[in-house]
């Protein structure tokens, strides 16, 4: 099964991807504050590190600008984003991984109701991914402007009543978190009422 031999060496390959970005912010962090020398080699380094992390440091230090906090604190705050998208991306996977051997399974022991189940948890997992992308959208710039406007239309029916009830707060768009959780929860009541336990 995919999630117990592809998944184990796909995290291992994030998470030290996301570890080595770690490090290049903490570096860009020291720097904010040490100031070094320009004409000096450290900081000749410093300004190759700023130069690289910019375009990731650029949406936190902007959002902090606007509740006046200082900007040299924006590599924590973009780390913090590094590790959250981080996470769900690798919740992405895994559940792609299960769909496929859901359905595997399915087909091989001749259980309709497994399959059904696992179609709709799929169908809920694509939900999920066309907020995350939404949500990813509005914290960098992509250029696809017809599949975003495809996955905005799919998810602006479920995100814009909730957004009336708590709206975005600066770039952060917490009505994005609550309606994962409610979908979240949907999948887990259609696991325990579709697929077997033993799966």
């Amino acid at each position: 099964m995919l999630r117990f031999t592809v998944y184990p060496w796909i995290s291992l390959v994030v998470w030290t991807t996301f570890l080595a970005f770690l490090a290049i912010l903490l570096l860009r962090l020291t720097f904010n504050y040490a100031d070094p020398n320009p004409f000096g080699a450290v900081g000749r380094f410093g300004y190759k590190v700023r130069k690289l992390t910019e375009k990731w440091i650029y949406p936190s230090a902007r959002f902090l600008a606007t509740f006046r906090v200082d900007t040299r604190l924006a590599p924590i705050l973009t780390i913090l984003v590094g590790a959250v998208l981080t996470y769900f991306a690798l919740q992405i996977i895994f559940n792609t991984f299960f769909i496929i051997d859901g359905l595997t399974a399915g087909i091989a022991t001749g259980n309709p109701k497994m399959f059904i189940g696992i179609v709709l948890y799929g169908l809920l997992s694509v939900l999920v991914l066309f907020i995350f992308i939404r949500f990813i959208s509005s914290w960098f710039v992509f250029h696809r402007k017809t599949f975003l406007g495809f996955v905005k239309r799919v998810t602006d029916p479920i995100l814009l009543p909730v957004q009336r009830v708590i709206p975005p707060v600066g770039m952060f768009d917490l009505s994005a978190m609550i309606v994962l959780l409610v979908i979240g929860f949907l999948q887990s009541v259609v696991l325990n009422i579709f697929v077997p336990h033993s799966f």
